[in-house]
């Protein structure tokens, strides 16, 4: 879809003339068309008249691009949830071909992942001589955000910037053309409200503290070669604007995944066994809640057995209707555990309005992707459910908006 805006108006039986694209300072890309009046006019009118100027910023397909979002803190499982989601879609998601080795964009086939801390206005230098994080919204352009994710949507390449996070500046922007579907994943997707308005669905990962704090040991001693002080010293500095700014998104989203410690084992400290919660909104179009065995009742399922095999602790599932800021949602509980992946199947026929194309679809993909992180628990799982859901509803969208111009003509 092209967004046109015209200069002047002159008669409909014009010439028409295609200007090479240029790009406004908003770093999208636009193309003018000039149409000429073709009637005969008189030398006065001829020497007044001027062509009208359709300047049309960007051509796209026939339908919209449609966009979803995914907010959560840093460390808190956004890569391992986006190589689960475009896996969903077929076709390895990769940085662009032959740009910055250092970009945070991944494409596949389908999908294009934006990484938001590319809107960072101040680089790290920058950051520090103000003495502020990244998750404060005055280090971050919204603005640009909200332009740039705009005009993918209606189908318009835009020259994003990146956020070198190795070298914490800011690196010359790459080309960006609108995808099928457009994942804006970080801190602040759901923080500006006009942002927020343009996305078709959103997530929220919401890590609870404990949790968090045992995550980013793993990650940040382990890959990073970060101190257990550093850590610390780093998730209190982060914790008063995470408060603040991301953590109050999770109201916005539609599909919440809450990670907790585990209630199976009295006082775990561990965080080796995880409890984790499908926190799914109702009302939300092309969207169906997945619930287990009978749609709004209250459920509580032990099924550890001949059929699922389960060591200490055992696994425990639960569903029912809730409320969550005010909202009516259906919640889908898993505590503890899988031993044997291969068993989850049995676990998947007893889950309706899971989007699956064919029996089994959900073990098929945990299986595919058993060497990610969270594969044996509810966080794996789930991401995994949320992924097909989102299939679902781009298909629904693309659908609805094809069927749009057909029933347009019949009226």
């Amino acid at each position: 879809m092209a967004v046109c805006t015209v200069y002047t108006t002159q008669s409909l039986n014009s010439t028409c003339s295609i200007y090479t694209p240029t790009k406004t300072h908003l770093g999208f890309h636009q193309r003018q068309v000039f149409f000429y009046s073709s009637s005969k006019r008189s030398s006065k009118q001829r020497s007044n008249s001027r062509p009208f100027v359709i300047t049309c910023a960007g051509v796209g397909g026939d339908s919209q691009t449609v966009v979803i979002g995914l907010a959560a803190d840093s460390g808190c499982g956004k890569s391992t949830f986006m190589r689960r989601l475009t896996s969903v879609f077929g076709g390895a998601a990769e940085p662009p071909k032959g740009g910055n080795p250092d970009s945070n964009t991944l494409i596949s086939d389908t999908t294009t992942v934006i990484c938001l801390d590319d809107y960072h206005s101040l680089d790290r230098t920058g950051r520090k001589e103000k003495g502020v994080t990244a998750l404060d919204p005055t280090a971050n352009d919204f603005d640009l955000m909200y332009e740039q994710v705009k005009a993918l949507k209606q189908g318009i390449a835009v020259d994003k910037p990146i956020y070198n996070h190795v070298t914490g500046l800011l690196d010359p922007p790459e080309v960006i053309k609108p995808p099928k579907i457009l994942v804006i994943e970080g801190l602040h997707p759901m923080y500006d409200p006009r942002v927020r308005d343009l996305l078709d669905f959103s997530i929220y990962l919401d890590i609870s503290n404990e949790v968090k704090f045992a995550w980013k040991i793993q990650r940040d001693m382990a890959e990073r070669g970060h101190s257990l002080e550093s850590i610390k010293a780093s998730i209190e500095a982060r914790k008063p604007d995470f408060d603040a700014y991301i953590d109050p998104q999770k109201q916005y989203a539609d599909a919440v995944i809450e990670v907790l410690p585990t209630q199976l084992i009295p006082d775990d400290n561990e965080g080796k066994v995880l409890r984790v919660r499908l926190i799914m909104k109702e009302g939300v179009k092309h969207f169906s809640p997945v619930y287990l065995f009978d749609e709004g009742s209250t459920i509580s399922w032990i099924p550890c057995g001949r059929k699922l095999t389960c060591s200490y602790p055992g696994i425990k599932f639960s569903y029912g209707p809730d409320s969550y800021f005010a909202h009516e949602v259906s919640i889908l509980e898993m505590d503890g555990q899988f031993d044997r992946l291969d068993e989850l199947i049995y676990v998947e026929s007893h889950l309706s309005n899971i989007s699956t194309k064919f029996y089994g679809e959900v073990t098929q993909q945990m299986l595919k992707h058993s060497d990610f992180p969270g594969s044996n628990n509810g966080t794996g799982l789930f991401q995994t459910i949320v992924g097909l859901k989102i299939r679902d509803l781009y298909e629904q969208l693309t659908s609805s908006k094809a069927a749009a111009p057909v029933e347009a003509t019949k009226a």
